[in-house]
């Protein structure tokens, strides 16, 4: 009864609005001040960081700083996929029959994650996924797990739940449903998409390889193909979060096997293998 009457409020918040009210006062020169209690509240690493606290401009700049290139070397070997963030293992496994896996004994649906569409469900039935979550503390850009050419992109609106116990609770459907945007790569690995699922307060998600950003009050699916694909190598920069959530690998079947322990909570560093290419 309880948690019915807490999805009924959370589906009666503006999420969207919320967030992008947060996410301009995260721009705001005025942010800046509270930086020095995050990185206390959360502990935050600073000698990885590129440039020095007093020239972060706000929050949101310091949410999505730049590391200096030696922090996060990217593991050598074209048989290695690395991983795309820093984060923790929140699930792991195989895609049967059609659903990934979210939480012991719960699925949601990978045609309504990559927005139905048919041509991508297909590639990747069958075959490994990962989802890695982002904490306020970690590094919030996203790299590339493999070289390889951007075929194109799905933009999926959709409201921004969080993406906690909580909201996992509430909300099964949580990855399948919130505001998303899915980067497909041909690689030496095949076909691997590159899901990254927005939260409550995530500002927007941005990539690198093309003027998209989300949360701008779009409510129409958008698929893009590229006819002159982007290339990027492995470990180069992918995206960002202005303020975090989740990405979520697919691969297809038999073409990659874990180099990581398959058990939730399992660090990942961005740069580190996760794992190996299956010739």
């Amino acid at each position: 009864m309880k948690d019915s009457l807490y999805r009924v409020l959370w589906k009666a918040i503006p999420t969207r609005g919320v967030s992008r009210i947060t996410g301009a006062f995260a721009k705001h020169p005025i942010s800046k001040k509270v930086i020095p209690s995050y990185i206390n509240h959360f502990q935050i690493e600073l000698e990885p960081v590129k440039k020095p606290l007093d020239q972060f401009d706000s929050l949101l700049d310091f949410f999505v700083r730049e590391l200096k290139p030696e922090a996060r070397p990217i593991e050598a070997g074209a048989d290695q996929v690395v991983s795309p963030v820093d984060g923790a293992v929140s699930q792991i496994g195989v895609i049967q029959e059609g659903s990934c896996v979210y939480a012991k004994g719960k699925e949601y649906s990978l045609a309504e994650l990559l927005g139905n569409d048919p041509q991508y469900v297909k590639k990747f039935q069958g075959g490994k996924f990962v989802t890695l979550y982002l904490s306020p503390r970690d590094y919030h850009r996203i790299h590339m797990p493999v070289e390889g050419d951007i075929e194109g992109y799905a933009y999926l609106p959709g409201p921004l739940y969080p993406v906690n116990p909580l909201g996992m609770r509430l909300f099964p459907e949580l990855f399948a449903v919130n505001e998303r945007l899915v980067t497909y790569v041909r690689s030496s690995a095949g076909l691997v998409a590159v899901v990254k699922v927005g939260a409550t307060n995530v500002g927007s998600i941005k990539v690198t390889y093309d003027e998209v950003s989300t949360n701008k009050g779009h409510r129409e699916n958008k698929q893009v193909r590229y006819q002159e694909e982007p290339h990027l190598t492995k470990g180069d920069e992918l995206g960002r979060f202005e303020f975090g959530s989740t990405v979520i690998l697919l691969f297809e079947p038999n073409r990659i096997e874990w180099t990581i322990p398959e058990e939730i909570g399992t660090q990942v560093i961005m740069g580190k293998s996760i794992a190996k290419i299956v010739e």
